[in-house]
């Protein structure tokens, strides 16, 4: 009988493993109360969420997370002797969408198997992605020589 994959769930550094994937993990999976990050039993805790002195969660910023999957990519790397299901992490409590988050897994190693909303955006070609929308503003023209404005100005922006 094989060893079900790791599961890779999005925490929080505090380790209060208490809602979505992080419960599933503590519950059927081993990971640890009080440990926000690493392998633990059967599974690998990403953090995605800070605490702070008043003990709110707050999501980290996409710098930081980064930087808690590039540990975790490594850690990968090192062990290939496993496989790690990885769970749209920081896209359910953390509130950050597939497309934020999906490209910092684009480096991972065969032995992780993305979930299907992070495969969707690093397959999809970049000319396809939604730009990001630039806003509906428009600056008045400045005043003329005879002090008026142009006659642009008046048109409404669409």
């Amino acid at each position: 009988m094989s060893t079900p994959p790791v599961f890779v769930f999005g925490s929080n550094t505090a380790g209060r493993h208490g809602m979505g994937a992080a419960l599933f993990a503590r519950e059927q999976r081993g990971a640890i109360y009080g440990r926000g990050e690493g392998l633990q039993g059967n599974s690998y805790a990403i953090p995605t969420k800070g605490q702070l002195p008043d003990r709110t969660l707050v999501p980290l910023a996409l710098p930081e997370i980064q930087r808690h999957i590039a540990r975790f990519l490594a850690f990968a790397a090192s062990r290939p002797d496993l496989v790690f299901e990885v769970t749209p992490i920081g896209c359910g409590l953390s509130g950050y969408k597939h497309g934020e988050i999906a490209p910092m897994f684009s480096d991972a190693p065969a032995n992780c198997a993305l979930p299907a909303e992070f495969l969707a955006v690093l397959t999809t070609p970049r000319a396809r992605l939604s730009p990001p929308r630039t806003p509906a503003i428009r600056f008045p023209s400045p005043p003329n020589h005879f002090g008026a404005l142009d006659r642009r100005d008046a048109i409404p922006a669409r």
